[in-house]
């Protein structure tokens, strides 16, 4: 194990690691839906991640490879827990924002159709679509961390942004008549 640059970059890494944790709860909430679970999660790849700090081969994958840890916490979770429980409830600080509360309603209301959408992928999918249009990795890094081939992550992604364009087409809002027609203007003298 190569100690000495570990230390030396000791700083950079502690950085990083701090930098990383909103993502990785980010990421294992999407794959949840559970806040604690999602945390808990994160802690253990944070901590997997720092007892194994030596193991990491080049600095440029970090990302990758702590994402890596994380698929792999969620999979040995999954593992010893089959039943899940989804929950609904969102914490309100979250989304609190200087906007009108109507602005505010619609943009939670997307959110929360976009999220359920998700919810209902099939755990590859989901796993697929947060990856590479969350968190913005490549097809072959996203390949890496779950440990599939790189066609297995494209048919994924493709099937999966299909069923989310079903999904949020099915629950759209209706528009009411009133909605849609325009407002006819008369100029007054």
């Amino acid at each position: 194990m190569k100690l000495f640059p570990l230390f030396c970059r000791a700083d950079e890494y502690e950085q990083r690691f701090e930098q990383i944790r909103p993502r990785l709860y980010r990421v294992a909430y999407s794959w949840t839906r559970n806040a604690a679970l999602a945390e808990d999660l994160a802690q253990e790849t944070l901590v997997k991640g720092l007892k194994r700090l030596g193991q990491l081969n080049d600095a440029q994958r970090f990302d990758g490879w702590m994402f890596s840890i994380l698929t792999n916490c969620w999979r040995d979770h999954f593992r010893h827990n089959r039943e899940m429980e989804d929950i609904d409830d969102m914490d309100e600080s979250l989304f609190s924002h200087s906007r009108s509360p109507d602005v505010e309603h619609d943009q939670n209301e997307i959110v929360t159709r976009v999220r359920d959408a998700v919810s209902r992928l099939s755990t590859g999918q989901r796993q697929v679509v947060t990856l590479i249009d969350l968190e913005e990795f490549s097809y072959v890094e996203v390949a890496n961390i779950l440990s599939i081939p790189i066609g297995t992550v494209m048919s994924r992604l493709c099937r999966a942004r299909q069923a989310l364009q079903t999904l949020l087409r099915e629950h759209a809002p209706s528009q009411t008549k009133d909605a849609v027609q325009p407002i006819a203007l008369r100029r007054v003298k």
